[in-house]
């Protein structure tokens, strides 16, 4: 009875450890199979983002190292409780994934890609309780007088330290991937599932048009090459209307490249070199001079903040160098610079570039840098709150300059690279539209989609990003948030599209 009893034990042992031999390597040559969809995976996953060059060699070694213990007798005791604190760590993994995670990642690969990760879970425990069966054959299947000794709860306990060693290392690596992604991120993207969806798209006459301004359930459409026309289109893109602004001109001033900016009820028509503003009532669309300034006042961008305060970005023709600054229109000083908000790397005028912002809800302004992974948050004042980083690698602008006519004449020389190529703010978030691939992404989508980083402000971290998907085969080349929608605007298009209130917290 005690050799029948042994051999069946024995049975037990081989048979577990074969099972396990042949999951593990099977999992493991699939990975190494597909290995580049397995980094990207993991690359994608909400627990192990930032550590998945490490954990995708790691578990391919643990595994195939488990499978070879498991083949020899001498290392099988061994073995089977590596096998266990192995799927008590994927187990682990697969709990804090289903209940822990904003959203859940793709499956492993081979076979088991077929199943969901409820069923995983349930596949694993399985195996679990396989190991622990295989554990317990093994302590009883010894025949050394000393080891028949052993009690039960040395066996209990010896699963008890695997199990809490399994579940730390999984509670370690999530909470230090998720610091490393939000702060300290190696340009790794956590994209989540669906958070944009298309609403709506509306063909415009012209690919000159351009957003200037949201307000009141309108969206307004300036002309570059008609700048007195406006369109007027409501955010179910079901009415449009067509409007001629009226300028009081008598001044006779001449225009270069006039901007239409509404902050309602008011609209205004700025041009920044000459420099002047007008002003005037979108109930009417008349306007008048509100501003003229000297030739050395001129400027590039400009954000309204009240009727009487602007802030504005551009060139400083007294120090040759980019500047932020603000026009109050109630002081006698009406125009104050900064010359300590934008830091110069090569020349101050093309490597400090970029686009500005006003945030109404935080009262803050954004100047978010084209060519270098940075931006800055400053008040109303010109104070500067802090300086942010994009998840971006690049932090040195990469720009040549040329010049001419003995250096009186400069220009770019080399096609610089182009770190933040759109953005607009809302609410705590800022959002950024790069075309510049991240660890672990598939160039194939930026075929299909535009890449949206979503930064948020108070905690002064990463978020999220997301893919805004084409429509009708046109990338976005501009865009705004208004209320729960993202406004873009392509060469031919108007789009509207709904942001998901679980994943963006905005006050309509």
């Amino acid at each position: 009875m005690y050799f029948k009893n042994l051999i069946t034990k024995n049975t037990l042992i081989v048979a577990t450890s074969m099972l396990f031999i042949l999951l593990f390597v099977y999992a493991s040559v699939s990975k190494l199979i597909t290995f580049t969809d397995f980094q990207t995976q993991l690359g994608q996953s909400p627990l192990l983002a930032a550590f998945a060059v490490p954990v995708s060699y790691g578990v391919i070694g643990i595994e195939l190292a488990t499978a070879g213990l498991l083949t020899w007798e001498k290392t099988r005791k061994l073995g089977l409780y590596t096998a266990y604190l192995l799927m008590v760590i994927f187990t682990t993994y697969i709990v804090i994934i289903l209940n822990f995670t904003p959203f859940t990642p793709c499956s492993c690969g081979g076979v088991l890609e077929s199943l969901g990760w409820t069923e995983h879970l349930v596949f694993n425990m399985g195996f679990i309780i396989l190991a622990i069966l295989g554990v317990i054959a093994y302590k009883n299947h010894d025949t050394s007088s000393k080891n028949r000794r052993v009690k039960k709860k040395i066996v209990i306990w010896n699963l008890i330290f695997a199990s809490i060693l399994g579940v730390m290392l999984v509670i370690i690596l999530y909470v230090l991937s998720e610091k490393q992604i939000h702060r300290n991120n190696g340009f790794i993207r956590r994209y989540l599932p669906h958070p944009v969806t298309t609403i709506k798209g509306q063909k415009i006459p012209f690919n000159s048009y351009y957003l200037a301004g949201v307000s009141g359930n309108q969206i307004y459409l300036g002309n570059s090459s008609a700048p007195a026309h406006i369109l007027s289109i409501d955010t179910t893109l079901s009415h449009i209307q067509s409007h001629q602004i009226k300028l009081n001109n008598e001044q006779q001033i001449p225009f270069f490249a006039p901007q239409i900016k509404i902050k309602e009820p008011y609209f205004y028509v700025v041009d920044g070199q000459v420099p002047t503003i007008f002003k005037g009532l979108v109930a009417d669309w008349k306007a008048q001079v509100f501003w003229h300034g000297k030739p050395i006042e001129t400027f590039s961008k400009s954000e309204i903040v009240t009727p009487s305060l602007f802030m504005f970005s551009g060139l400083d023709k007294s120090s040759g160098q980019n500047v932020v600054g603000r026009f109050d229109f109630n002081k006698t000083d009406t125009i104050v610079k900064s010359q300590q908000l934008l830091k110069k790397q090569i020349d101050g005028i093309f490597d400090t570039d970029g686009m500005l912002h006003f945030n109404s809800e935080l009262n803050r302004l954004l100047y978010i840098y084209y060519y270098r992974n940075e931006f800055l948050i400053a008040d109303t004042s010109l104070n500067l709150d802090y300086k942010g980083r994009t998840i971006d690698t690049v932090q040195q602008a990469s720009i040549k300059i040329a010049t001419s006519n003995s250096g009186q004449i400069r220009t770019i020389e080399n096609q610089p690279v182009i770190v933040n190529e759109q953005s607009t703010t809302r609410g705590d978030y800022l959002f950024i539209k790069s075309n510049r691939l991240g660890r672990f992404e598939p160039e194939e989508m930026l075929k299909d989609a535009s890449i949206i980083d979503v930064y948020n402000l108070k905690t002064k971290s990463y978020d999220f990003s997301f893919y805004l998907y084409h429509y009708k085969g046109e990338p976005i080349k501009t865009f705004t948030i208004y209320q729960n929608r993202l406004i873009g605007l392509s060469e031919n298009y108007l789009i509207t599209f709904r942001l998901k209130p679980q994943f963006f917290k905005l006050n309509s």
